[in-house]
């Protein structure tokens, strides 16, 4: 193997934004201590590689630095940069500078990011969705590469090539920052091609909080493993079919490897990250590695947590699959093994992708019908996972009073239910704001209708500042719906989050 430890690379965590209004309540998420999920892919691979890598997590930090303004709801929001502040790193200490880009809120830290570190004249690569989407702003900022190849395939030959080495392997999937694309077909990789993190690794990119109330200290650190890349459907408001992965998941023996790797390190508990790791389920013996996967998770005495929402419809006795009569009753084994809880290990949380089971399920072809929905979510509930953060999308074009009310109506409903079945489960509702992700048919299609306010990325970009109107409804009324939604449940009387966000 090509080896050249002298090549240092410098990874950059990207700090977290707030969005201050006068009152001092911040109307955006804050994360600083999250786990670092595709950062200890990224620098397991690249250790891997022989190069010396180096992590500049910028969340980890109590600098305040605002940088821009927006007026939201007649009232300035002050854009703030929380961590460590960018100037903080010397650009000339590594060779080669990587950041990463998913979400569009994040744009303009990460464009700030790419100006300083090219003052040394270092090279830049960028990677992420929001940077494949978007590429032209992180080239105009001075990107020197933006990876579009999401399985990680490519990061190895661009670092090659701009540091002047011989790439090893075919360069592919990447843009240059003279907008020439190098693009062929090669063979995407998948976790099982994923080298195994290092114990340093593991150590830096543990998590110290979660986003669900009252995160237990036992759980205390909190590991991440991405058990699968790619997806099996086409949602439209989805960036994951255009990256042509495919579905690709980790066996059952990489993934108890994985695990072990993070409780070596002291983790009490993995964000299972993937909201399709079920997929496996479609091909024969799925639901056997499903299984074995649960039981080397238990096994390893780590809970789990289902942050991203595994596809419900998958948990059915038919799968999900779209030939013939589908049989859309729970698969109770299968349930209990998912989301069951002891009080030590199992699932501790999920976030359920409700979206919008009464209404507009033409937007996500994925979803339960109502009934089914509910039966589905009672089984998971009698498996004992004890807390559930809810997921509902508002702000389709054709929402209205009357479609938010039956929402509204639907959920209480199925909460009073749900806790007749554990009066101790803690459910907690998400009243998102429909983003219009770039790169998206959803995206594309609803700016073509006129009804976006916002196109600044810290707005659109995020889930809790609607930044749309509706056909019948203004984006103001949306956010008065979100205050609505979210005292559903406990969330209302208990969520920190609710208190901070909207509190004015």
């Amino acid at each position: 193997m090509h080896m050249n430890p002298k090549i240092r690379v410098g990874l950059v965590e990207l700090p977290e934004i707030a969005l201050y209004d006068p009152f001092g309540s911040n109307r955006a998420t804050v994360r600083q201590g999250s786990a670092l999920i595709s950062k200890q892919v990224l620098m397991a691979s690249l250790e891997a590689a022989g190069f010396d890598v180096r992590l500049y997590n910028l969340k980890r930090g109590t600098d305040e630095e605002p940088y821009g303004e927006v007026t939201w709801k007649g009232v300035k929001l002050t854009k703030v940069s929380v961590g460590q502040k960018i100037s903080s790193i010397p650009p000339a200490e590594c060779d080669i500078w990587g950041i990463t880009s998913n979400f569009s809120q994040h744009r303009n830290v990460a464009r700030m990011a790419i100006r300083h570190l090219k003052s040394a004249g270092r090279p830049v690569v960028v990677g992420g969705s929001d940077a494949i989407a978007e590429s032209a702003f992180y080239l105009e900022s001075g990107a020197d590469a933006i990876v579009l190849d999401k399985s990680g395939g490519a990061n190895w030959a661009v670092i090659d090539a701009l540091t002047g080495r011989e790439p090893r392997g075919e360069l592919s999937g990447v843009m240059f920052g003279d907008g020439r694309i190098v693009s062929t077909r090669v063979r995407p990789q998948g976790p099982e091609d994923w080298a195994l993190p290092s114990p340093s690794v593991v150590r830096q990119t543990l998590g110290t909080e979660y986003w669900s109330t009252y995160f237990p200290e036992k759980l205390l650190p909190i590991g991440s493993v991405f058990t699968d890349v790619g997806c099996d459907r086409k949602c439209d408001f989805c960036q994951t079919p255009d990256y042509r992965l495919g579905y690709k998941a980790m066996s059952p023996e990489t993934a108890i490897k994985w695990f072990a790797s993070q409780r070596q390190e002291g983790a009490g508990c993995v964000i299972g990250s993937s909201d399709q790791f079920l997929a496996r389920l479609l091909w024969d013996g799925g639901r056997d590695d499903v299984m074995e996967i649960m039981k080397g998770l238990r096994d390893q005495g780590l809970a789990i947590l289902w942050a991203n929402g595994l596809e419900l419809r998958k948990a059915t006795r038919g799968r999900g699959l779209r030939k013939g009569e589908q049989d859309l009753s729970p698969d109770v084994e299968l349930i209990r093994a998912l989301w069951g809880w002891d009080g030590d290990v199992g699932c501790y949380h999920a976030f359920i992708p409700a979206e919008r089971p009464l209404q507009g399920r033409e937007n996500y072809a994925k979803l339960l019908p109502w009934r089914e929905h509910c039966d589905m979510l009672k089984e998971i509930v009698r498996a004992g996972v004890p807390t559930l953060t809810y997921g509902c999308i508002i702000g389709f074009e054709d929402d209205d009073e009357r479609s938010l009310s039956l929402l509204e109506e639907g959920v209480s409903s199925l909460y009073e239910e749900l806790r007749a079945i554990n009066p101790d489960l803690f459910f907690q509702i998400a009243p998102f704001s429909l983003s219009p992700i770039p790169g998206t048919p959803q995206g594309v299609r609803f700016r073509e209708t006129g009804l976006l306010r916002f196109e600044d990325p810290e707005i659109f970009g995020g889930i809790w500042v609607p930044c749309a109107d509706t056909r019948h409804l203004s984006y103001e009324q949306i956010s008065e719906w979100q205050k609505r939604l979210l005292k559903i449940g406990d969330g209302g009387n208990k969520s920190q989050f609710m208190d901070k966000v909207f509190q004015h």
